[in-house]
């Protein structure tokens, strides 16, 4: 529900709204092969005999359903389990007793499954 009653916040709030769908969408595109989502949508098309027959998933999605793994073998996750592993990526910063110049930035070492993640994002850390 939106709780606005400018108009110039409504338009902010759907904005804002169909952006974070956007950027949502991009993100399942890229972390398909990590996801229960279909990653060969050409193959899932060719499978299906006719345009309104029911949709078709294709041999490589329903092998990551049926094993749970990956080809890389690493666990298959929904869209929210893999942000919740990605959320546990911390940046520390660190000091040595009470000296203020002695401080430094450490952030923890992505497992596996996230560094996967984040090289189907095109992002480093």
């Amino acid at each position: 529900p939106i709780h606005h009653r400018l108009a110039g916040r409504v338009r902010a709030h759907v904005l804002l709204t169909m952006l974070a769908y956007y950027v949502q969408w991009h993100m399942r595109q890229a972390l398909a092969p990590m996801l229960f989502d279909e990653d060969d949508p050409e193959a899932a098309a060719q499978a299906r005999t006719s345009p309104v027959a029911p949709a078709e998933r294709s041999s490589s999605a329903k092998r990551k359903a049926s094993t749970q793994r990956t080809d890389q073998d690493q666990p298959v996750h929904s869209f929210q389990s893999l942000l919740k592993d990605l959320a546990t990526i911390c940046r520390n910063t660190l000091q040595f007793g009470k000296i203020a110049d002695a401080t430094f930035i450490r952030i923890t070492t992505p497992t596996p499954v996230q560094r996967r993640a984040l090289e189907l994002l095109g992002l480093s850390l």
